[in-house]
């Protein structure tokens, strides 16, 4: 599909809205290099999942109801995140039924297969691996349990990655194993959750890289924190943000 033309609903998600809002901006740099029309739906809140996975379903809905109404009037929406992603697509519908509401859960299978994750839409959509992206330094992957487990990105981040000019990008040791944050889990079970990531820092830490890259800013701010605490002097980015990068800068 050519992108020239193409209008895309950006869904920042709630964390990079508030924490990371380089991650979005990256996003729309991206996709506008490739001839698209970003627009972002000023109603859109949280995707509701932090509640649905404390278990608070009747608190979710709402924002449920909120995602159908803010998305509604586009056919593709992307999101830098496979948590978030996956969250619609696998939470929405389960709530929709939880609440009895027959249109809305009609609503959210509507919406829900027009939800991309960032990498989805660059190959599936577009059909872009090369995005012009030039990032001359040594890079380790991990891909986040969310977006391979829930979300199912499968190797596109790979694609992508692999087609940056400049880039030494390195295999990262057990990456399949989780980095411990896990929402609310390392809410929850904080020492688990330190020591699930401190291995996945020593792995990130043996591959000699300069940067750690993922999918998701939570994971990459957990396993980031950890790294700093071990003074490992490895920066943390999002794919996307590498994905920015040009020759000539963002």
């Amino acid at each position: 599909m050519h992108a020239e033309g193409l209008t895309v609903a950006l869904f920042a998600t709630c964390i990079n809205d508030v924490m990371f809002p380089g991650t979005p901006k990256a996003v729309v740099t991206v996709l506008e290099r490739l001839g698209c029309t970003v627009e972002f739906p000023l109603e859109q809140t949280c995707c509701g999942q932090m509640f649905t996975n404390t278990g608070y379903f009747d608190a979710a809905v709402p924002d449920v109801r909120n995602y159908v109404k803010a998305f509604a009037g586009y056919d593709y929406i992307v999101g830098p995140s496979g948590s978030c992603v996956g969250a619609v697509r696998h939470q929405h519908p389960m709530l929709a039924a939880h609440a009895g509401d027959e249109g809305l859960a009609a609503e959210v299978d509507k919406v829900v297969a027009r939800t991309y994750d960032f990498t989805e839409l660059l190959v599936d959509v577009l059909g872009v691996t090369d995005v012009g992206a030039y990032f001359p330094h040594r890079v380790t992957y991990h891909p986040t349990c969310h977006s391979v487990r829930v979300a199912k990105v499968g190797d596109r981040p790979y694609a992508l990655l692999s087609k940056v000019k400049g880039i030494d990008l390195v295999p990262l040791p057990d990456a399949d194993q989780c980095c411990g944050f896990g929402g609310t889990f390392s809410v929850k079970n904080p020492d688990v959750s330190v020591a699930m990531g401190g291995d996945k820092a020593r792995h990130v830490a043996s591959t000699g890289a300069e940067y750690l890259v993922t999918g998701d800013n939570a994971c990459l701010m957990h396993i980031g924190g950890l790294l700093h605490r071990q003074n490992a002097g490895i920066k943390t980015l999002h794919l996307a943000e590498l994905l920015a990068h040009t020759e000539s800068g963002i």
